[in-house]
């Protein structure tokens, strides 16, 4: 924490307020609540990032959309994760995890309250593409707060061994909250509208504030993973840093595909409804969650987290040709059609198994002292992805047709491969 405490601001900085947390009695199993903080927090708003997506069909009848339109209303969605990530997270370094939690999800809460009372198709008026444009890039904006702050507190309340482990389950929240948003919102858009959906997503994000109210502090000096000098270059200084967030930035190109498109993909291509398509999404976030999970485990036992991500690497350019192949050939063989969902699990979850891992590596790399800055510059490389795929994907249609999309998708994993090659 040293570094710091050196920095002078009108504010107290997050060494006092680690030293007046120093002061409380907290159990010997206190960490494990603010990891299911971190976990609530990251869930709730990746329901939203992932969940709203999901609803792509619906959304693009209920506000009459084009394709083109509906990639931009999603992609700047990303855009403003990825816009506010790198500043969120230096406010963490300065301010703290808890300060920036709570001020992130409260805003976020009340923010997608204003849209489910004022940007929502009615009867008698539809929101205009450019007014939901911008209330998902502010949603975006608010919400990027989370993952840094999350991050850092995972990372100072645990120490190396568990580290890993840690952060996996943390990283698991994205695809319980993306599957369970998958699963709920697009039914909940079609009972109850978007109404629905956008105050469902505040009530999230207010309960997970309260969680972070209740019981995230920092931790005490003595013991804390945080404790150790920070050693080498700040992150944004430090090349290594920004290989490592590059190459987790491309390998979330293709995840992206799928959590964007996937649903309109297996509708418009496959035939297949929105029971199908909920479920796939569902089976994809569900698969992540579990292999994220092991992956911590796994790479905390045997040290071998680069090795590990260069596998990962590999196996998601090998899916994605693989479903590349598999639409060609359903093209002229229907009866492969049902396959079409399977692959796009398959290809789905070896994509999003590495996330953890990834983030451990980055922030062990990076130093105690900027662990949200790093986390939060990795994020920043995701959620351009989260605004460009979105937006290219309609256009590549247009020129390539699906098969051109998920041959973009296996170059862009194949191109994140020689990036971790370099042990650090």
């Amino acid at each position: 924490m040293s570094a710091i405490a050196t920095r002078n601001d009108c504010r107290p900085p997050a060494a006092d307020i680690a030293a007046t947390s120093a002061s409380r009695a907290f159990g010997p199993n206190h960490r494990w609540r603010v990891l299911g903080i971190g976990v609530a927090a990251n869930a709730g708003f990746s329901a939203t990032f992932s969940g709203i997506p999901a609803t792509a069909v619906i959304m693009r009848q209920g506000y009459h959309l084009q394709n083109a339109s509906l990639g931009l209303a999603l992609g700047l969605l990303g855009l403003g994760v990825a816009l506010s990530e790198l500043p969120w997270g230096v406010l963490t370094d300065r301010w703290g995890d808890r300060r920036v939690l709570l001020t992130g999800l409260g805003a976020t809460a009340a923010w997608l309250l204003i849209m489910a009372m004022l940007v929502v198709p009615t009867k008698t008026a539809i929101p205009g593409v450019t007014l939901l444009s911008a209330s998902l890039l502010v949603a975006g904006l608010l919400g990027g707060s989370v993952n840094g702050s999350s991050g850092r507190a995972i990372m100072g309340w645990f120490g190396e061994g568990e580290r890993g482990f840690a952060m996996s389950i943390r990283q698991t929240a994205v695809p319980l909250g993306g599957g369970l948003g998958a699963l709920v919102l697009p039914s909940l858009a079609l009972a109850l509208g978007f109404t629905a959906v956008f105050g469902l997503l505040a009530a999230v994000s207010a309960l997970s504030a309260w969680f972070a109210w209740r019981w995230l502090h920092e931790p005490p000096a003595e013991g804390s993973g945080r404790a150790a000098a920070t050693s080498g270059p700040a992150p944004l200084r430090n090349i290594e840093v920004w290989r490592i967030s590059t190459a987790i930035g491309l390998l979330c190109f293709p995840q992206v595909a799928v959590l964007t498109f996937a649903s309109v993909f297996l509708h418009d291509s496959a035939g297949m409804g929105t029971w199908v398509t909920s479920a796939s999404l569902a089976a994809v976030q569900t698969g992540a969650m579990v292999m994220r999970v092991w992956s911590g485990r796994f790479t905390d036992r045997h040290g071998n987290r680069r090795p590990f991500l260069k596998v990962c690497s590999a196996l998601s350019a090998f899916a994605f040709l693989a479903l590349w192949l598999l639409v060609i050939a359903a093209a002229g063989t229907p009866l492969l059609l049902p396959l079409l969902p399977l692959m796009v699990v398959v290809a789905g979850i070896s994509v999003s198994a590495w996330h953890g891992v990834a983030y451990t590596e980055l922030a062990t790399l990076a130093g105690a002292g900027h662990v949200g800055t790093a986390l939060s510059l990795a994020n920043s490389f995701v959620f351009i992805g989260f605004c460009l795929v979105p937006i290219a994907i309609p256009w590549l249609l247009v020129v390539f047709a699906w098969p051109g999309v998920w041959l973009a998708a296996a170059i862009c994993a194949a191109i994140a491969w020689p990036i971790f090659l370099r042990q650090a």
